[in-house]
């Protein structure tokens, strides 16, 4: 009998989401769970770091890596399952792209801190009293994390194998890369788990390729389900998004979010989708242009979402500050 891989799952900057999604493999789960011992899992089981720094180097056979880097100790833990893992792999949006916590980049650290602990209506912080490293308590001084300025995607900080993308992955992408694994049949070093195509090289909907005369969001409007999204005013990120997720958003009605990451051929999601909009937008001039826009809301939230992080429009410059 072979012997089993030792599996080590970890979060970041993250929600939980990813590790309940391990979960949502429903029965193969057992599966997993014959194929492979957890060695790291901190949300299901009590594990410390000193059981990591005890760990040899290639111990770890594979690390399932979930969540952005946000502070010194994510970069830490990140840095030092990768000195002791085989296969790093980059699981879900948010250690693949940055995910929802990348948007913190469209500010920085002291205007967060600023209006976590000043600016809110109900905060009341008369000595400004900030987060900080060190802390001189009864038991002795305490060590905190350091919040970064910026948030990092996790192959910014250290080399990753492979991207198994999603927020949270669906329980059928978790399974083939499991089976992957397993079975020794990996594909090539930086590959992303998932289709190839985008999102909409494999949709249903009808194009009829209608300009946009508005922007709508999805609660002010009951879609046609027959229809584009896109083309019915709804932000669908389905022109730049890698297939692979099942439709679970456009099949009940809903525009794709874009957490599959950016498609096989573009380099920043954002940019592309901006791109794509524009070029259906139905304008005349530069005036109709601004009022058409100004109906859309939160526009670099919806494009970048999940991958500002690792837009063009920031410098890779590994970890740290």
């Amino acid at each position: 009998m072979a012997p089993k891989l030792q599996l080590a799952i970890y979060w970041a900057a993250a929600c939980g989401g990813c590790d309940v999604a391990i979960l949502d493999t429903d029965e193969k789960i057992l599966d997993i769970a014959e194929a492979a011992d957890i060695v790291l899992w901190p949300i299901a089981m009590d594990f410390k770091y000193e059981d990591i720094y005890k760990m040899e180097p290639g111990s770890i056979d594979v690390c399932l890596f979930n969540g952005a880097i946000r502070t010194s100790e994510q970069e830490e833990i990140a840095k030092a399952l990768r000195a002791r893992s085989k296969f790093m792999i980059a699981f879900g949006a948010c250690a693949a792209w940055g995910g929802i916590p990348g948007l913190a980049n469209l500010t920085n650290r002291e205007e967060i801190f600023n209006t976590v602990y000043q600016e809110t209506a109900t905060t009341i912080n008369e000595e400004d009293i900030r987060p900080d490293t060190n802390y001189p308590g009864p038991e002795g001084e305490l060590h905190l994390p350091r919040i970064y300025d910026r948030v990092w995607s996790l192959d910014q900080v250290v080399n990753v194998d492979y991207y198994v993308p999603g927020c949270p992955p669906t329980p059928e992408t978790i399974w083939t890369a499991i089976l992957a694994i397993v079975t020794g049949n990996l594909p090539p070093k930086g590959t992303t788990i998932a289709g190839i195509k985008s999102l909409c090289d494999t949709c249903e909907r009808e194009k009829t390729e209608k300009k946009i005369t508005q922007f709508k969001r999805p609660f002010e409007i009951i879609a046609d389900p027959k229809k584009c999204l896109l083309e019915q005013g709804l932000i669908c990120c389905g022109p730049v998004t890698r297939d692979g997720c099942g439709h679970r958003c456009t099949n009940n009605n809903m525009p794709c979010r874009g957490c599959y990451g950016p498609s096989e051929k573009v380099s920043d999601q954002g940019a592309k989708l901006l791109n794509a909009i524009a070029s259906i937008m139905d304008v005349k001039d530069e005036k109709s242009a601004q009022e058409l826009a100004a109906t859309w809301e939160d526009p670099a939230g919806t494009v970048y979402r999940f991958s500002l992080a690792k837009s063009l429009i920031y410098d890779y410059k590994k970890g740290g500050e």
